[in-house]
């Protein structure tokens, strides 16, 4: 209140003569700078210092190791684990005891291939619907998502920025996002979901609607791609995702071809590392694939019509390979006939091939899901990670959806929007925790219906859910 009238008595003073009209323009762009500034003008935390929380008697799963500790006890104050013991943790009056019953204590599992805008609504209107109505139901699902116990997701295109921000500020409950904004695509390129009646195209001239939202951002040119890279950086995107070659959801967007050219994509890489961050791309062809780390990508989204020696390349290269075990349902999901539907038929058989070649090569292989345009598909998100026991056992696949999945995101470094340590139940680690009734490394199917199998969720240090207590 102080700030405010000394404020008001400086625009009061400020009113006439040219020093004071510059006075009066200094101070405007000063109030909105506060106004506007990405802390709102205000300090937030999650959780206070002085909030504890005691597990006690639970069997750890640490996000790492294939089999649980042994009965433990675990404090978590504020928003990070302070303390895990085989002891007994004295703690004081106000701290709030959670009997765990020897229950599974895990980390919050964590998806890197999401898209947050892009579940509930349809193709059509999430490019040409109303936007107020589509942030509303995504952040009905950021709220799902959270209670299917995915406290973290790679948001990997889509406008996504505001949701990450509301859920970030408590307005909206929902996991962590690591966002990469728009698309970047090329003229006809995955992602280019433009109607032939917006072209031609000129550089430089004005955005198509997918385009306004946020939701791509088209570029034909190594300048170009900088413009866009940039832009996405400057609203806060912690890494950068571009499409290199074709992909099956898109209208002319053929699976063969190969879209950016090697300047394009090194500018990207470029804008990238200069804000200490990566570049990670759509790609299912060897030579889409092969371009791309030429340019200093760090990460490939599918792959899933790479061949051997594709396959050994990334190994070679330590290349992040980012997979996932698609449902046959996204496959089914588009109309017989469909050039959609032609596409995917190409693309789904080589799903097993690809992730046998990771494990042939030992390739660095993150775990996704993928779902768009359906509501119904996202409730199955467990139900997918699940389904990785057709190629890992249960504590591979479980460490592959938190710690390994953490050391991805970690890619992004300083542009991390949460600085500390995800995917793991360690002493100082962020506290995004999972009580389960049972044992996962035995039974992965509790991770399929987590309605009735997870009955403590945290994130940040907060309680989101809690049945052990009526």
């Amino acid at each position: 209140m102080k700030s405010y009238t000394r404020f008001r008595k400086l625009l009061g003073s400020a009113r006439s003569g040219v020093v004071g009209s510059l006075l009066l323009s200094i101070l405007m762009l000063a109030a909105l700078l506060i106004v506007f500034s990405p802390a709102g003008g205000a300090q937030r935390t999650s959780a206070a210092e002085s909030e504890a929380t005691l597990f006690q008697n639970v069997r750890i799963f640490d996000g790492k190791s294939t089999t649980l500790s042994a009965a433990s006890n675990v404090l978590v104050r504020g928003n990070k684990i302070e303390r895990i013991s085989a002891s007994t943790i004295a703690v004081d009056a106000g701290t709030r005891v959670i009997d765990g019953g020897g229950r599974t204590l895990m980390p919050g599992l964590i998806d890197v291939h999401w898209h947050a805008m892009l579940i509930r609504p349809t193709p059509a209107e999430a490019i040409f619907g109303d936007v107020g109505y589509n942030n509303l139901i995504a952040g009905d699902e950021a709220k799902d998502t959270l209670m299917r116990g995915f406290t973290t997701v790679r948001d990997v295109g889509g406008p996504v920025f505001g949701l990450k921000h509301a859920i970030d500020d408590g307005t909206v409950v929902g996991p962590r996002i690591y966002p990469s904004g728009a698309m970047i695509t090329v003229t006809s390129g995955h992602g280019d979901f433009r109607q032939l009646t917006d072209l031609p195209r000129a550089i430089g001239g004005p955005p198509t609607r997918g385009e306004q939202i946020g939701g791509m951002a088209i570029a034909d040119s190594p300048d170009e791609v900088r413009v866009r890279v940039r832009e996405q950086l400057m609203q806060g995107a912690s890494q950068i995702k571009l499409t290199a070659g074709g992909g099956v959801s898109s209208p002319f967007s053929p699976i063969d071809v190969v879209t950016f050219t090697e300047p394009e994509l090194r500018a990207a890489v470029e804008a990238a590392q200069n804000w200490g961050t990566y570049v990670t791309v759509h790609a299912f062809t060897p030579e889409a694939i092969q371009q791309a780390i030429a340019a200093g990508v760090k990460c490939i989204e599918h792959g899933f019509l790479m061949d051997d020696a594709t396959a050994k390349l990334i190994a070679d290269k330590g290349i992040w390979l980012s997979l996932q075990p698609l449902p046959d349902e996204l496959r089914t999901g588009f109309p017989v006939g469909s050039v959609q539907r032609e596409k995917a038929d190409e693309v789904f058989p080589g799903i097993a091939k690809t992730y046998a070649l990771a494990k042939k090569y030992k390739i660095k292989t993150a775990w996704g899901t993928d779902v768009l345009f359906s509501r119904a598909l996202a409730q199955r998100q467990g139900a997918i990670l699940a389904s990785l026991v057709r190629w890992y056992t249960p504590a591979e696949a479980l460490v592959m959806a938190t710690s390994t999945n953490a050391e991805l995101l970690a890619l992004s470094g300083k542009r991390s929007p949460y600085r500390g340590k995800l995917g793991v139940v360690e002493a100082g680690a962020f506290a995004d925790l999972l009580l389960v009734d049972g044992n996962p490394l035995q039974d992965i199917n509790l991770v399929a219906d987590p309605a009735k199998n997870f009955v403590i969720i945290m994130k940040d240090g907060n309680i989101y859910k809690n049945t052990l207590t009526k």
